[in-house]
């Protein structure tokens, strides 16, 4: 198994930087990922190079294991391995030429956001109500809880992150301004919708998929 852990490298796009026009216009995706992610990486390698005992820790490791840290470093791992591990999932979910923001029915994914949620519409006008609502910067999410086993849609601060919880992540929306403020200024009740149309539901059902087989639902 191959242990991603320190030095944390910046993970290259999975498309490039104007692939997702128009939802999301290259400079946004530029600044994004190279800036905003970029500089996660490099403080949590800071911070890390001087703390040795947490080199060896995955970023999944580092997440779920915070509370066990020390005061004066906790907040500091905690903001930054989350932007991390945050970021990568994000720009992981979005595909180019999603010709329609409703998933196929074959996927399993689909199978469980209607069961719960009544539709995917209903799903879709909850997901967009939460991420809208939320202050602030931080993310709104779609998760499975492990312990009730049902999906949840909620939002974090910040770089919190839902693993910390005892949540799996599903997928996410990031709604930091810097994520869309240079192609829809305050207007993030459109960048949600165009987000929505985006969305790798591939990937999210894989990931759906991957979390019944280790869980065994």
């Amino acid at each position: 198994m191959n242990r991603k852990c320190y030095p944390f490298k910046l993970e290259p796009l999975p498309y490039a930087y104007n692939a997702l026009e128009p939802q999301i216009d290259e400079k946004t995706m530029k600044l994004h990922h190279d800036k905003h992610l970029g500089k996660y990486v490099e403080n949590l390698n800071n911070i890390l190079s001087n703390n040795t005992i947490y080199q060896s820790y995955t970023l999944e490791e580092l997440i779920c294991n915070i509370s066990l840290m020390p005061c004066n470093t906790r907040q500091d791992i905690r903001n930054n391995a989350g932007g991390v591990y945050n970021h990568n999932l994000y720009f992981k979910i979005m595909a180019p030429n999603k010709e329609n923001s409703k998933p196929s029915s074959k996927l399993k994914i689909l199978e469980r956001i209607t069961m719960e949620f009544g539709s995917f519409e209903n799903f879709s006008k909850q997901f967009k109500e939460c991420a809208t609502k939320l202050f602030g910067s931080g993310y709104t999410w779609l998760v499975i809880c492990k312990n009730e086993r049902k999906l949840k849609i909620i939002n974090t601060s910040n770089q919190d992150c839902v693993i910390e919880k005892g949540y799996f992540p599903l997928f996410l929306i990031d709604v930091w301004e810097h994520a869309y403020y240079l192609k829809y200024n305050n207007r993030r009740n459109e960048y949600i919708d165009n987000f929505m149309q985006i969305i790798n539901f591939e990937y999210v059902n894989k990931r759906y998929c991957d979390f019944l087989m280790n869980n065994k639902m």
